[in-house]
């Protein structure tokens, strides 16, 4: 019996040994980037959470002061301000961005002469640099620039109520090649005979993106939606090429209050309390639009 036990259980050992193998060298592979992970997420994002709670000197010196820089963030009005702007932007920012990111998707899915020119052409400016990007629009919403010669509004990034709409436009610019691919990869995934049914059955092209297309790519859409909106809420270098938070405070987002109480005052605990409570506001995001996944996959 004990033999036949024993014969049994042969051939899995030499699997089991294969499988612990397979693991190990999976692990070693993704060290590497498991170890930066935790370094620069998971411990700066700790450490940055305790310092917020510290008054920290320019020379390092630290003193306990609790909950006192979060007090004073939330009766701080450049703080609700810089808040007001960063949600702003984040809400014109990612629905549109995603819409022409499936715009431009319907447009280059088909096979037609020249396709592959467009595809590149339409993702060629989400690996163009950024500040390169910034500085071409800003000779664009300039006084002297074709947007505002057309439209007669003088400089886009010198008003108020304007500066706000063109940053928007220059993410979207930037950012609509990056959604686009994604989008197109769930879009070649549909089965044809299913589309090709609907146009039998008489279904108009709109029936068949409500129907077909969209129920299709609905993961990919909010997918799209948690990684655009943890960028936008990040947003620094556009408008810090762009407008520096001008006119007045009318662009100033809060990651660019972060950096200057940070960098540029060097209250280094108050900078942190700023990226702990932006932290939190992500996450809630992230956490509503991961409900809203979960019931729509019910």
């Amino acid at each position: 019996m004990n033999q036949m036990m024993a014969g049994a259980s042969a051939p899995t050992a030499p699997r089991r040994r294969r499988r612990h193998r397979g693991m190990w060298i999976g692990l070693a592979f993704a060290a590497p980037a498991l170890i930066l992970f935790v370094v620069f997420r998971v411990f700066a994002s700790g450490a940055g959470l305790g310092l917020s709670l510290f008054s920290v000197g320019v020379d390092g010196s630290a003193i306990w002061v609790g909950l006192t820089n979060f007090v004073r963030l939330f009766a701080d009005p450049v703080f609700w301000g810089s808040l007001g702007v960063t949600v702003l932007y984040t809400v014109l920012t990612v629905p549109l961005s995603i819409g022409a990111s499936f715009l431009f998707a319907l447009l280059v899915r088909g096979k037609f002469r020249g396709v592959g020119f467009f595809r590149s052409v339409f993702f060629l400016p989400t690996v163009t640099s950024l500040v390169v990007a910034a500085t071409i629009f800003i000779w664009i919403f300039s006084v002297d620039g074709p947007v505002s010669g057309m439209l007669g509004t003088g400089s886009w990034l010198a008003s108020p109520q304007l500066v706000v709409p063109a940053l928007v436009i220059v993410s979207i610019w930037v950012r609509f090649g990056y959604g686009m691919l994604i989008l197109l990869a769930s879009l070649n995934e549909i089965p044809e005979e299913i589309e090709e049914a609907a146009r039998l059955d008489g279904a108009r092209w709109r029936h068949q993106v409500r129907w077909i297309i969209l129920p299709h790519v609905r993961p990919a859409i909010f997918f799209l939606a948690i990684t655009e909106t943890a960028v936008s809420f990040q947003v620094f270098d556009l408008i810090n090429v762009m407008t520096g938070g001008g006119p007045g405070r009318s662009s100033y987002a809060l990651v660019m209050f972060l950096y200057d109480q940070g960098f540029r005052y060097f209250d280094f605990g108050y900078a942190s309390a700023i990226g702990a409570v932006l932290f939190v506001i992500a996450l809630a995001f992230a956490l509503v639009q991961h409900l809203v996944i979960g019931r729509e996959k019910k």
